[in-house]
């Protein structure tokens, strides 16, 4: 698939290149989010209003995709033409999504045509008060069962949709919506 670039592949294509991986937590991921988040603030400083380690990676003793989750949540004004090359020049790729207007992009860094280059990641650019994550992470950070449980799901559902990441994605949905409910109640 190398003689096609990223954006000409099919979902198919992707897929089959970027299958789903799970790994046991790596006490590393904190340490390469942070070296990111520098590099992040380094180059686009004053359009960050906050940013944050979310997903599984997040999670210590969470089992993950090896993918650095990183929600970043910019200045209204913010200039999105600067934002985009900022982070071009930091190596990544825009995944635009026309059903999810501007600003709420999604970018991502260590894919390449012969697959996975680590450390991979994916930012989550958003204006403020989008950020159901953060609600997320924080319940599973206080809950290690919930934890178990969300590990037991992604197993399951890793063997049946290893190949096809929208599917996996939405069948986590419930789970994920269920707790991020309570943990907004709780910080209510």
């Amino acid at each position: 698939m190398a003689d096609k670039s990223l954006k000409e592949m099919t979902n198919t294509e992707l897929w089959a290149l970027f299958p789903i991986i799970l790994k046991p937590y790596d006490s590393k991921w904190p340490i390469i989010y942070k070296q990111e988040e520098k590099k992040l603030c380094d180059a686009l400083g004053d359009t960050i209003i906050t940013i944050d380690h979310i997903g599984s990676t997040s999670v210590p003793g969470l089992m993950a995709k090896p993918i650095i989750d990183i929600l970043m949540q910019i200045k209204q004004n913010a200039d999105l033409d600067v934002l985009c090359d900022g982070l071009h020049t930091l190596g990544y790729i825009d995944n635009k999504d026309d059903s999810r207007p501007a600003p709420h992009y999604m970018f991502m860094k260590g894919y390449t045509t012969e697959g996975f280059k680590p450390p991979v990641f994916h930012l989550h650019v958003r204006y403020p008060g989008d950020y159901d994550e953060l609600y997320f992470r924080d319940y599973l950070r206080k809950h290690p069962d919930v934890c178990n449980d969300y590990t037991r799901l992604k197993k399951k559902l890793q063997k049946q949709h290893e190949h096809d990441r929208d599917a996996y994605t939405e069948a986590k949905t419930a789970f994920i919506k269920k707790y991020t409910r309570l943990e907004r109640k709780n910080q209510g």
